[in-house]
Protein backbone atom coordinates (compact mmCIF):
# COMPACT_ATOMS: atom_id res chain seq x y z
CA UNK A 1 0.00 0.00 0.00
CA UNK A 2 0.85 3.41 -0.86
CA UNK A 3 -0.17 6.77 0.19
CA UNK A 4 0.88 10.28 -0.95
CA UNK A 5 2.23 12.82 0.77
CA UNK A 6 -0.90 15.18 0.11
CA UNK A 7 -2.52 13.01 2.52
CA UNK A 8 -1.07 14.62 5.52
CA UNK A 9 -2.96 18.01 4.31
CA UNK A 10 -5.88 17.22 6.59
CA UNK A 11 -8.94 20.01 6.55
CA UNK A 12 -8.82 22.28 9.66
CA UNK A 13 -8.91 25.98 11.13
CA UNK A 14 -5.07 25.73 9.64
CA UNK A 15 -3.76 26.60 6.81
CA UNK A 16 -1.29 24.29 4.71
CA UNK A 17 2.39 26.10 3.57
CA UNK A 18 5.29 24.67 1.79
CA UNK A 19 8.28 26.51 2.82
CA UNK A 20 11.60 26.46 0.99
CA UNK A 21 14.26 26.07 4.06
CA UNK A 22 17.67 24.66 4.40
CA UNK A 23 18.16 23.37 0.86
CA UNK A 24 14.72 21.74 1.36
CA UNK A 25 11.14 21.78 1.19
CA UNK A 26 8.43 21.53 4.13
CA UNK A 27 5.15 20.91 4.89
CA UNK A 28 3.79 23.56 7.80
CA UNK A 29 0.64 23.71 8.99
CA UNK A 30 -0.34 27.34 10.43
CA UNK A 31 -2.75 29.75 12.10
CA UNK A 32 -2.92 32.18 14.21
CA UNK A 33 -0.78 35.74 14.39
CA UNK A 34 1.28 36.65 17.48
CA UNK A 35 4.97 35.74 18.53
CA UNK A 36 5.90 32.35 16.50
CA UNK A 37 5.48 29.21 18.17
CA UNK A 38 7.38 26.29 16.25
CA UNK A 39 5.67 22.91 16.91
CA UNK A 40 8.14 19.57 16.15
CA UNK A 41 6.35 16.21 16.56
CA UNK A 42 7.87 12.92 17.44
CA UNK A 43 8.00 9.28 16.05
CA UNK A 44 5.68 7.63 14.63
CA UNK A 45 3.04 10.53 13.58
CA UNK A 46 3.65 13.99 12.24
CA UNK A 47 2.50 17.75 12.20
CA UNK A 48 -1.19 16.85 13.26
CA UNK A 49 0.12 15.52 16.62
CA UNK A 50 -0.18 19.13 18.01
CA UNK A 51 -3.28 20.30 16.34
CA UNK A 52 -5.11 20.73 19.51
CA UNK A 53 -2.26 22.98 20.83
CA UNK A 54 -2.41 24.79 17.36
CA UNK A 55 -6.39 25.62 18.00
CA UNK A 56 -5.53 26.41 21.77
CA UNK A 57 -2.15 28.79 21.63
CA UNK A 58 -3.71 30.92 18.34
CA UNK A 59 -6.67 31.56 20.17
CA UNK A 60 -4.22 32.73 22.90
CA UNK A 61 -2.79 35.60 20.86
CA UNK A 62 0.41 33.19 19.29
CA UNK A 63 0.81 32.32 15.54
CA UNK A 64 1.52 28.28 15.48
CA UNK A 65 3.65 26.50 13.20
CA UNK A 66 3.44 22.52 13.01
CA UNK A 67 5.91 21.50 10.79
CA UNK A 68 6.54 18.00 9.50
CA UNK A 69 10.18 16.94 10.07
CA UNK A 70 13.01 16.01 7.57
CA UNK A 71 11.88 12.93 5.80
CA UNK A 72 8.14 12.85 7.56
CA UNK A 73 4.61 14.13 5.51
CA UNK A 74 4.32 16.43 3.53
CA UNK A 75 8.33 17.72 4.12
CA UNK A 76 11.22 16.17 1.73
CA UNK A 77 12.80 13.14 2.18
CA UNK A 78 16.50 13.58 0.86
CA UNK A 79 18.99 10.79 1.03
CA UNK A 80 20.58 12.35 3.98
CA UNK A 81 21.05 14.90 6.81
CA UNK A 82 18.87 12.89 9.49
CA UNK A 83 21.83 13.71 12.19
CA UNK A 84 20.43 16.10 14.89
CA UNK A 85 22.75 19.20 13.88
CA UNK A 86 21.19 19.45 10.24
CA UNK A 87 17.42 18.85 12.24
CA UNK A 88 17.85 21.87 14.47
CA UNK A 89 19.16 23.87 11.02
CA UNK A 90 16.28 22.63 9.92
CA UNK A 91 13.63 24.11 12.38
CA UNK A 92 15.84 27.94 12.38
CA UNK A 93 15.55 27.56 8.58
CA UNK A 94 11.72 27.33 8.60
CA UNK A 95 11.30 29.85 11.36
CA UNK A 96 13.79 32.31 8.71
CA UNK A 97 11.25 31.24 5.74
CA UNK A 98 8.08 31.80 8.09
CA UNK A 99 9.06 35.38 8.22
CA UNK A 100 10.54 35.72 12.09
CA UNK A 101 13.53 36.18 13.49
CA UNK A 102 12.84 33.50 16.34
CA UNK A 103 10.89 31.66 18.32
CA UNK A 104 9.77 29.45 21.05
CA UNK A 105 10.25 26.03 19.79
CA UNK A 106 8.06 22.77 21.49
CA UNK A 107 8.77 19.50 20.63
CA UNK A 108 7.85 15.77 21.69
CA UNK A 109 10.13 12.93 21.47
CA UNK A 110 12.00 13.28 18.45
CA UNK A 111 10.65 17.01 18.22
CA UNK A 112 11.67 17.17 22.35
CA UNK A 113 15.54 15.88 21.85
CA UNK A 114 15.70 18.32 18.98
CA UNK A 115 13.99 21.45 20.60
CA UNK A 116 16.32 20.78 23.32
CA UNK A 117 19.53 21.29 21.24
CA UNK A 118 18.19 24.51 20.05
CA UNK A 119 19.91 26.84 22.19
CA UNK A 120 22.77 25.64 21.54
CA UNK A 121 23.51 25.59 18.36
CA UNK A 122 21.06 27.80 17.10
CA UNK A 123 20.45 30.28 19.62
CA UNK A 124 19.84 33.21 17.43
CA UNK A 125 16.23 32.45 16.73
CA UNK A 126 15.10 30.39 19.82
CA UNK A 127 13.57 32.80 22.06
CA UNK A 128 12.51 29.47 24.62
CA UNK A 129 12.15 25.40 24.70
CA UNK A 130 9.59 23.49 25.38
CA UNK A 131 10.42 19.60 25.78
CA UNK A 132 7.62 17.54 26.10
CA UNK A 133 8.20 13.40 26.73
CA UNK A 134 11.93 14.14 26.32
CA UNK A 135 15.01 15.08 29.05
CA UNK A 136 17.92 16.82 28.34
CA UNK A 137 19.75 14.55 25.32
CA UNK A 138 22.91 13.99 27.94
CA UNK A 139 20.43 12.26 30.61
CA UNK A 140 18.13 10.63 27.82
CA UNK A 141 21.54 8.96 26.47
CA UNK A 142 23.06 8.18 29.84
CA UNK A 143 19.78 6.80 31.45
CA UNK A 144 19.48 4.61 27.76
CA UNK A 145 23.01 2.82 28.93
CA UNK A 146 22.48 2.81 32.93
CA UNK A 147 18.74 2.08 33.75
CA UNK A 148 17.81 -1.35 32.44
CA UNK A 149 14.01 -0.29 32.67
CA UNK A 150 14.85 2.32 29.92
CA UNK A 151 17.25 0.37 27.87
CA UNK A 152 14.35 -2.05 27.48
CA UNK A 153 12.49 0.70 26.80
CA UNK A 154 14.27 1.77 24.68
CA UNK A 155 15.20 -1.31 22.45
CA UNK A 156 12.78 -0.48 19.71
CA UNK A 157 15.83 2.11 18.51
CA UNK A 158 18.27 -0.66 17.86
CA UNK A 159 15.21 -2.99 16.15
CA UNK A 160 15.55 0.48 13.63
CA UNK A 161 19.32 -0.54 13.08
CA UNK A 162 18.62 -3.22 11.27
CA UNK A 163 18.68 -2.19 7.35
CA UNK A 164 15.36 -2.31 5.26
CA UNK A 165 13.38 -4.52 7.72
CA UNK A 166 11.62 -1.68 9.70
CA UNK A 167 10.90 -0.09 6.81
CA UNK A 168 9.30 -3.21 4.79
CA UNK A 169 7.52 -4.04 8.44
CA UNK A 170 6.23 -0.25 8.15
CA UNK A 171 4.80 -0.46 4.72
CA UNK A 172 3.42 -3.57 5.29
CA UNK A 173 0.54 -2.90 7.84
CA UNK A 174 -0.41 -0.57 10.66
CA UNK A 175 0.71 -3.24 12.97
CA UNK A 176 4.20 -1.57 13.80
CA UNK A 177 3.19 2.14 14.38
CA UNK A 178 0.20 0.49 16.29
CA UNK A 179 2.18 -1.19 18.78
CA UNK A 180 4.83 1.46 19.46
CA UNK A 181 1.76 4.11 19.79
CA UNK A 182 0.08 1.40 22.54
CA UNK A 183 2.69 0.39 24.39
CA UNK A 184 4.05 4.14 24.66
CA UNK A 185 0.44 5.12 25.56
CA UNK A 186 -0.74 4.98 29.35
CA UNK A 187 -2.57 2.04 29.47
CA UNK A 188 -5.30 3.27 31.53
CA UNK A 189 -6.59 6.56 29.02
CA UNK A 190 -8.17 5.67 25.51
CA UNK A 191 -5.60 7.03 23.69
CA UNK A 192 -4.89 5.29 20.53
CA UNK A 193 -8.01 5.00 19.06
CA UNK A 194 -8.37 2.79 15.94
CA UNK A 195 -8.82 6.08 14.06
CA UNK A 196 -5.11 7.08 15.51
CA UNK A 197 -3.57 3.72 14.46
CA UNK A 198 -5.08 4.03 10.94
CA UNK A 199 -3.51 7.63 10.25
CA UNK A 200 -0.13 7.34 11.94
CA UNK A 201 0.01 3.93 10.16
CA UNK A 202 -0.88 5.45 7.01
CA UNK A 203 1.45 8.73 7.15
CA UNK A 204 4.60 5.94 7.51
CA UNK A 205 3.31 4.50 4.54
CA UNK A 206 3.96 7.36 2.52
CA UNK A 207 6.74 6.66 0.11
CA UNK A 208 10.18 7.04 1.84
CA UNK A 209 9.02 8.50 5.34
CA UNK A 210 9.58 4.71 6.77
CA UNK A 211 13.18 4.44 5.97
CA UNK A 212 13.40 9.13 6.75
CA UNK A 213 11.98 8.30 9.99
CA UNK A 214 14.31 5.73 11.02
CA UNK A 215 17.59 7.26 9.59
CA UNK A 216 17.03 9.81 12.71
CA UNK A 217 17.19 7.33 14.88
CA UNK A 218 19.94 5.55 13.13
CA UNK A 219 22.04 8.22 13.45
CA UNK A 220 21.57 8.66 17.26
CA UNK A 221 22.67 4.67 17.42
CA UNK A 222 25.77 4.85 15.07
CA UNK A 223 26.92 8.11 16.17
CA UNK A 224 27.16 6.80 19.61
CA UNK A 225 30.23 4.36 18.95
CA UNK A 226 31.79 7.05 16.30
CA UNK A 227 33.59 9.89 16.88
CA UNK A 228 30.83 12.37 16.22
CA UNK A 229 28.63 10.70 18.67
CA UNK A 230 30.90 11.66 22.08
CA UNK A 231 31.41 14.97 20.36
CA UNK A 232 27.77 16.23 20.04
CA UNK A 233 27.69 15.20 23.78
CA UNK A 234 30.43 16.91 24.58
CA UNK A 235 28.75 20.27 22.81
CA UNK A 236 25.28 19.97 24.30
CA UNK A 237 26.80 19.74 27.20
CA UNK A 238 26.69 24.02 27.24
CA UNK A 239 24.23 25.61 29.73
CA UNK A 240 21.22 26.28 28.22
CA UNK A 241 20.34 30.02 28.72
CA UNK A 242 16.51 30.29 27.78
CA UNK A 243 13.41 29.43 30.06
CA UNK A 244 13.13 25.73 29.40
CA UNK A 245 9.72 23.91 30.09
CA UNK A 246 9.43 20.44 30.12
CA UNK A 247 6.32 18.05 30.57
CA UNK A 248 6.13 14.04 31.22
CA UNK A 249 4.17 11.98 31.53
CA UNK A 250 3.69 9.39 34.46
CA UNK A 251 2.48 6.59 32.70
CA UNK A 252 5.13 7.50 29.36
CA UNK A 253 5.94 3.65 28.23
CA UNK A 254 8.81 4.91 25.81
CA UNK A 255 10.38 7.63 28.34
CA UNK A 256 10.35 6.11 32.19
CA UNK A 257 9.39 9.36 34.28
CA UNK A 258 12.35 8.28 36.69
CA UNK A 259 14.65 9.39 34.17
CA UNK A 260 13.08 13.18 33.99
CA UNK A 261 15.61 14.29 36.89
CA UNK A 262 18.56 15.80 36.32
CA UNK A 263 17.54 18.01 32.86
CA UNK A 264 17.44 21.17 35.27
CA UNK A 265 21.18 20.89 35.88
CA UNK A 266 21.67 21.88 31.86
CA UNK A 267 19.39 25.37 32.72
CA UNK A 268 20.94 27.39 35.10
CA UNK A 269 17.93 30.03 34.58
CA UNK A 270 14.16 29.63 34.33
CA UNK A 271 13.72 25.72 34.32
CA UNK A 272 9.68 24.40 35.09
CA UNK A 273 8.97 20.59 35.13
CA UNK A 274 5.04 19.45 34.77
CA UNK A 275 4.13 15.86 35.50
CA UNK A 276 1.24 14.67 34.37
CA UNK A 277 -0.16 11.86 35.99
CA UNK A 278 -2.27 9.79 33.99
CA UNK A 279 -1.16 10.72 30.79
CA UNK A 280 1.53 8.09 28.44
CA UNK A 281 4.20 9.53 26.15
CA UNK A 282 1.61 11.56 23.81
CA UNK A 283 1.02 14.26 26.00
CA UNK A 284 -0.55 16.79 22.89
CA UNK A 285 -3.23 13.85 22.27
CA UNK A 286 -3.34 11.83 25.60
CA UNK A 287 -3.73 14.90 28.03
CA UNK A 288 -4.59 18.05 25.57
CA UNK A 289 -6.00 19.99 28.54
CA UNK A 290 -3.27 19.77 30.59
CA UNK A 291 -0.87 20.11 28.46
CA UNK A 292 -2.56 23.45 26.65
CA UNK A 293 -2.97 25.29 30.53
CA UNK A 294 1.01 24.10 31.07
CA UNK A 295 1.93 25.68 28.05
CA UNK A 296 0.02 29.03 28.37
CA UNK A 297 0.54 29.60 31.52
CA UNK A 298 4.12 29.30 30.86
CA UNK A 299 4.13 31.35 27.34
CA UNK A 300 2.15 33.75 29.69
CA UNK A 301 5.44 34.13 31.98
CA UNK A 302 8.17 34.70 29.01
CA UNK A 303 9.57 38.20 29.04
Amino acid sequence: MSVDAAFVNIDGPWEHRYVSANGARFHVAEMGEGPLVLMLHGFPQFWYAWRHQMVALAEAGYHVAAMDLRGYGGSDKPPRGYDTYMSTLDAASVIRALGEKDAVVMGQGLGGWIAWCMPTFRPDVTRAVASLSMPHPRIMRHSTWSNPKQRRASAWIAGLQKPFAPEREMARSHDYVGELLRSWASPFGTFPAAEDVSRYGDAMMIPFVAHSAAEHYRWLGRSSVRPDGPLFMRRIRRAIRVPVLQLQGSDDGCVIAAVNHGSGAFVPGDYRQVKVPGAGHFLTEEAPDQVNAALLQWLGSLA
